[in-house]
């Protein structure tokens, strides 16, 4: 196999061999994205979705083409084959190249704009369409976000994905009618939720006592601390929170976002603690500031009595965050950003507006001081979010990439219920 200069390989690619490929049924998946350990959102989602897939059907043979960020590297498992330089336009041209001539049947891309392309004197320099006119395998690309009003740039960026992409995902309903009525994209997308683990929500007492937070009413936030999550508007609700219901404690679990860790440090978070002192809140908020594994983070949901985004970007077309909530069976309070306003539809959870501190006291005392409200969004919100577990998710990726490849005459199947468990999660756990 040539290797070319602008890919780092990690090994060999296996040998091409597709004629074997279509006659032994084993189906090999290029993945293209960020990877773990990389601490990044798309890195996890990958890993998860990887792990869903192989267990679909353990003969499926992931590979993967890992983006790292600039002026970093990582100890990537075995999986990754090659690494591609995010900035740099060779690179994404040549990791194409690279899985032209290996055994990769179908490519997987992950795509958010920050990973395939840069802003210039505000410009983007795009980097996905070079890297698919490249690309001869078919190409079932994910988009991550979806622009309710995009410049006509990025539209066209958009647009040209789509061309060149065998098949597009998108998570939501809202990004597969903007994608027709705002992109001009003619060609159906399709509808596969971000996937989550199975859980069972139970538990909530005795996770408190291994918490140490016996006695104590919990709301949370987790994910990857910066200011567009809004998380100061929380803060300064919990005084009003508090004085109701002495008891509450507002947990914002998660490290600080690498690339704002880099650029400002904890600045951020150090102005959050200075809300939290002078509003003399010490006593009701809390920071977890970890980089958390799955099962940990699952047990914090699992603790928690309100889970809330504040977040503050209304074009927010997914959350990983928000779906996990969802399948944990969470009373749920949300700004109105995309996601949140279809997955909280028809009474699924509470919706406030952006930057509204009152509003979001409205909606947390709403649900602590009703219980029959609270269970009611609770059994919603898991009747809901279950059909996003991770096993399902894998199903009917492996079922389009089996239609698209022609191994079989099927179509993406209907989203089935998980199956409980003596756990409060059955799911591919791995340590991102």
């Amino acid at each position: 196999m040539a290797i070319h200069p602008e890919v780092l390989p990690l090994g060999l690619a296996l040998p091409s061999e597709p004629a074997l490929a279509a006659q032994n049924g084993v189906i090999r998946i290029a993945f293209v994205a960020s990877a773990v350990p990389r601490r990044c959102g798309i890195a996890t989602f990958t890993a998860d979705l990887m792990a869903a897939v192989k267990a679909a059907d353990p003969a499926v043979r992931c590979i993967a083409a890992a983006i790292d960020e600039p002026n970093a590297t990582h100890a990537y498992g075995p999986e990754v084959r090659w690494r591609i330089r995010q900035g740099d336009k060779a690179s994404y041209r040549g990791a194409a190249r690279a899985i032209n001539e290996s055994s990769a049947d179908v490519v997987n891309l992950q795509h958010e704009f920050g990973l395939y392309g840069v802003w210039r004197d505000g410009a983007y320099d795009d980097h996905c369409v070079p890297m698919l006119e490249e690309l001869k395998k078919p190409v079932i690309t994910t988009l991550h976000t979806v622009l309710p009003k995009p410049e006509a740039q990025i539209r066209e960026v958009v647009r040209r994905i789509a061309e060149r992409s065998s098949a597009i995902v998108v998570m939501a309903e809202t990004a597969a009618r903007l994608l027709g009525e705002v992109y001009g994209i003619e060609r159906p997308s399709i509808v596969i939720p971000h996937g989550m683990p199975a859980i069972v929500p139970r538990g909530r007492r005795r996770l408190k006592r291994q918490l140490g937070m016996d006695h104590r009413t919990i709301i949370s936030t987790f994910g990857l601390v910066d200011p567009r999550k809004g998380l100061e508007y929380m803060i300064a609700a919990m005084p009003q929170i508090a004085a109701r219901h002495p008891n509450t404690l507002y947990l914002i679990v998660g490290q600080t976002h690498p690339e704002l860790l880099r650029k400002d440090g904890e600045r951020y978070r150090n102005e959050l603690v200075a809300k939290i002192e002078s509003s003399g809140m010490a006593e009701h908020v809390r920071f977890v500031n970890q980089y958390l594994r799955q099962r940990e983070i699952v047990d914090y949901l699992l603790a928690t009595d309100v889970y809330v985004t504040p977040y503050l970007d209304l074009n927010q077309i997914t959350s990983g965050t928000l779906a996990y909530a969802l399948g944990a069976g969470k009373a749920i309070v949300s700004t109105r950003y995309l996601h949140a306003a279809e997955a909280l539809a028809d009474g699924r959870g509470l919706l406030v507006d952006v930057r509204d501190a009152d509003g979001l006291v409205r909606a947390v005392l709403a649900i602590l001081d009703d219980p029959a409200l609270k269970a009611e969004l609770e059994r919603r919100a898991y009747e809901y979010g279950k059909e996003m577990a991770w096993p399902n998710v894998g199903r009917r990726v492996l079922a389009l990439t089996r239609e698209l490849l022609g191994h079989a005459e099927v179509v993406v199947p209907a989203q089935a219920s998980p199956v409980d468990e003596p756990e409060d999660i059955e799911a591919p756990v791995h340590s991102a």
